[in-house]
């Protein structure tokens, strides 16, 4: 067997004065394949950053074979001094690697290498990130979340990469699909241990279900042990001095045994609040169109979603997947076609664009709307700790401001505000960010046995081979096709993979790549949305509904034969009124769908 690249041993490290490990070793050989899996807050990240180097234990040692070669993949890169994204990926390169590589590379990521890395979106940067460990061809690939913020098209591409590549990987993903089709091993983290199978991800899960059906078995016996000699020491004691004090201190001793052990962590309690039952027609969408300025985004697209059908919209970044969801919802009118929605719809969105948290404000009050300590849950006042311990936070949480929580923390404090709203329509939104395997597994059984139906956007395959009845693609110039099944349904149907939409501007050339980028010729900083118009994407829903019921209102009036006869005046008032609410309406359906471009460009690309 070949000596480990990497190897930890007796690994300890203390936190706000509890253990978050106690003797963990860990060997990465040449070509492992390793994922590491855990519960959010178990300490994945803390672990990759002690391989890697970056954080010292408080006991054990860390070795890496000398001229082994180990890249890090953080999930918050750090761009501090780098003009262009192509310097940031060049810095990473040690004198004899090849440079055209870090050119290569952000070409087959979507970039071309002049990016502001300041300005970077968060996709983007995770691209970029991912071009400067990849571009070095290192010896050990350590990766915290690879997936986050890449579409589908980029994963898979990642995924064929890494494939191919010789180098040991270690990796921490919530992404069961690309665990999956990586992973060799797998290393489980939990209560401040390692466990390791020479298994990948496929398998772990039944072991780890086995392990914890053994650890509860272990438990019960010790109760029953407790409680036999517990009886002893009542009923029990008399004679024999020295084997009773031995006695009595093995009792103690199981009880001590019994008071420190640390129990799993429990899994979250996610029920949607469900409303009365819609009609069976839920939405039904005729030959809808709609453009932004020039540029198709949906053609000609038609669809029948009835009561209890899950539907799963997919693209590449920039396809127009939040637009589509809008149309077939009714928050935005399309410039042709129908749209017809069924009787009775109560409908609950989550939208993961997390600008609309305070970070100043507190858990508690971000589910109660700062009224109290009652939240509202399916029209129903409940006390907000006992509805936070659902989404598995504690009670000294509650006044923990929203900047302190995790990403998964935070993705379950979204659900926890959507699904309290009475609904029978789920509009999710990229619904399985940050969240662990666990809470995910919830999330698909709560999903499963919801009554009423469910459009979501993902870019996560399992999740959504094990939730949708159908899925929606986009297939060039704003068509979009419904395939039945789920995301490896569609591949089979489609006969093709999704592709990625070209890349903002050309790619750097070979030869550019080694040329340091000229200080004149510096990119334009990237538009962001501004204050008012984060706050104009928020009202104009409103704004446009409001205007479509003016104007049904104004032609009811219009309706009227005999109003031009019986008072000129009014008719004429009233026929300005209609042009000027049309063209009220108009426009902020254009300002609408400008704005919403632009939010998703800058978001997702």
């Amino acid at each position: 067997m070949a000596p480990p690249l990497i190897q930890l041993k007796d690994i300890a490290l203390t936190f706000g004065g509890s253990a978050l490990f106690d003797g963990v070793e860990l060997a990465v050989s040449a070509g492992d394949r390793l994922c590491l899996i855990g519960r959010n807050g178990s300490g994945k990240s803390t672990l990759l950053k002690i391989v890697a180097g970056l954080i010292e234990p408080d006991r054990g040692s860390r070795f890496v074979q000398p001229g082994a070669t180990v890249r890090y993949l953080p999930q918050e890169p750090d761009f501090d001094g780098f003009a262009t994204t192509l310097a940031y990926v060049e810095a990473g390169l040690a004198p004899g690697d090849d440079h055209y590589q870090a050119a290569y590379l952000l070409e087959q990521l979507g970039l071309h290498g002049d990016e502001n890395p300041a300005n970077l979106s968060g996709g983007e940067a995770r691209r970029a990130a991912l071009a400067r460990i990849l571009a070095p061809d290192p010896d050990i690939l350590l990766l915290d979340e690879p997936t986050n913020h890449l579409d589908l098209t980029t994963i898979e591409w990642l995924e064929n990469d890494l494939a191919q590549r010789r180098c040991a990987i270690v990796m921490i993903s919530h992404d069961r699909r690309f665990l999956t089709n990586l992973s060799r091993a797998t290393a489980w983290l939990d209560r401040g241990v390692i466990r390791q199978i020479d298994r990948g991800f496929s398998q772990f899960e039944s072991w780890r279900d086995d392990v914890l059906a053994e650890e509860e078995r272990d438990q019960h016996k010790l109760d029953r042990k407790i409680v036999m000699e517990e009886h002893w020491l009542r009923y029990g004691v008399s004679g024999r001095r020295k084997r009773n004090v031995k006695r009595l201190a093995g009792l103690h001793e199981l009880r001590a045994q019994r008071r420190d052990y640390r129990g799993p962590t429990g899994a979250a309690s996610l029920a949607a609040a469900e409303a009365d039952k819609s009609g069976k027609l839920v939405i039904e969408a005729k030959s809808i169109n709609k453009a932004w300025g020039d540029r198709p985004i949906v053609d000609a697209f038609s669809i029948r979603i009835n009561r209890g059908d899950r539907v799963g919209i997919v693209g590449p970044n920039g396809a127009g997947k939040t637009t589509l969801i809008s149309l077939l919802t009714g928050a935005l009118a399309p410039d042709s076609g129908t749209v017809r929605l069924g009787t009775n719809l109560e409908i609950a969105t989550l939208d993961q664009s997390r600008d609309s948290l305070d970070p100043k404000s507190t858990l508690s009050d971000a589910l109660t709307g700062g009224r109290g300590d009652q939240v509202m849950v399916g029209g129903k006042p409940r006390h907000v700790i006992g509805y936070m311990k659902d989404f598995l936070f504690t009670q000294e949480q509650a006044r923990t401001p929203l900047e302190a929580l995790s990403g998964g923390e935070r993705g379950r404090l979204m659900l926890a505000r959507s699904l309290a709203k009475p609904s029978n329509l789920l509009v999710l939104d990229e619904p399985t960010n940050d969240l662990d395997l666990e809470t995910l597994d919830v999330l698909e059984e709560m999903l499963g046995d919801y009554d009423g139906t469910v459009i979501l956007i993902s870019h996560d395959r399992d999740f959504l081979d094990r939730v949708v009845t159908s899925v929606i693609a986009p297939d060039g110039g704003g068509k979009w096709i419904e395939y039945a099944g789920g995301y490896s349904d569609m591949l089979g149907q489609r006969g093709a993979d999704l592709t990625r939409q070209p890349a903002k501007a050309a790619a750097t050339e070979p030869t550019a790549a080694k040329a340091a980028p000229s200080p004149a010729a510096a990119p334009a900083p990237k538009r962001k949305l501004s204050f008012n118009e984060k706050h104009a994407l928020e009202t104009l829903p409103k704004t446009i509904a409001k205007l479509e019921a003016e104007i049904a209102n104004l032609q009811k009036q219009l309706d009227d034969p005999q109003l031009y006869a019986k008072d000129r005046a009014k008719f004429d008032k009233v026929s300005a009124a209609m042009a000027k609410a049309h063209d009220e309406l108009h426009a902020a359906e254009q300002r609408w769908l400008e704005l919403e471009m632009l939010r998703e460009e800058i978001e997702s690309a």
